[in-house]
């Protein structure tokens, strides 16, 4: 499908809005800048929308927006205008990333999805829904303080915490385990699934997806 296919690499972001029947959407992933992050169980966000990127040939590749404190890619797919975005700050200011992309390209918070981690899903397990609460996720705690809880989440399971004693801090900022990281692949192919699906289909499906065996 056309959408498996990485676009040629292209040098800057084309600035969309909402015209007539098409819609813009965006799409946010989450997790902490820097190599040290890297495969870490709180970056599941950012891992995933890096893997739809990619593989989407219509979408640019990531270009540093200093300004709207993220680095985005954009482009069209079928009728709607794209917009997704990581933000360049830590976790706990994830908001200040969605509220600053959303006021520029006047996108309202019911075509906003949010890719995270979720310490009390288990690893294997995604589920999708609009609205709800925190949880105790930092990250989604910023963007509902800025924006209001009426966007969707992809909420990628990362639990069982192991072992139960860990700090739970502690036991997000850690890798995946080795068995873990070669089931990946599997996680980024559903969540891809689950984004081009609400990208055609114009509505996130409140349910829940196993991508294990």
């Amino acid at each position: 499908m056309a959408w498996l296919q990485k676009r040629p690499q292209t040098s800057e972001a084309v600035q969309f809005y909402t015209l007539g029947q098409n819609k813009t959407i965006l799409l946010v992933g989450l997790g902490n800048p820097g190599s040290k992050y890297n495969l870490t169980r709180h970056n599941s966000g950012f891992m995933c929308l890096d893997y739809f990127v990619t593989k989407t040939d219509s979408l640019s590749d990531w270009i540093d927006k200093k300004d709207l404190h993220c680095v985005l890619s954009s482009g069209r797919l079928g009728d709607s205008q794209v917009i997704a975005i990581k933000p360049s700050s830590f976790m706990n200011l994830s908001g200040q990333a969605v509220q600053a992309t959303a006021n520029f390209y006047k996108i309202p918070p019911d075509r906003i999805v949010v890719v995270h981690d979720e310490l009390e899903i288990n690893f294997g397990q995604i589920r999708s829904r609009t609205g709800g609460s925190s949880a105790g996720h930092n990250g989604i705690k910023s963007i509902s303080d800025l924006i209001g809880e009426d966007y969707g989440r992809i909420r990628v399971g990362i639990g069982p915490k192991t072992p139960d004693q860990i700090d739970s801090a502690t036991f997000v900022l850690q890798q995946f385990s080795d068995q873990e990281k070669k089931q990946l692949p599997l996680l980024y192919r559903e969540v891809n699934a689950i984004l081009s699906e609400y990208i055609y289909g114009g509505q996130l499906t409140h349910e829940t997806r196993n991508f294990l065996l």
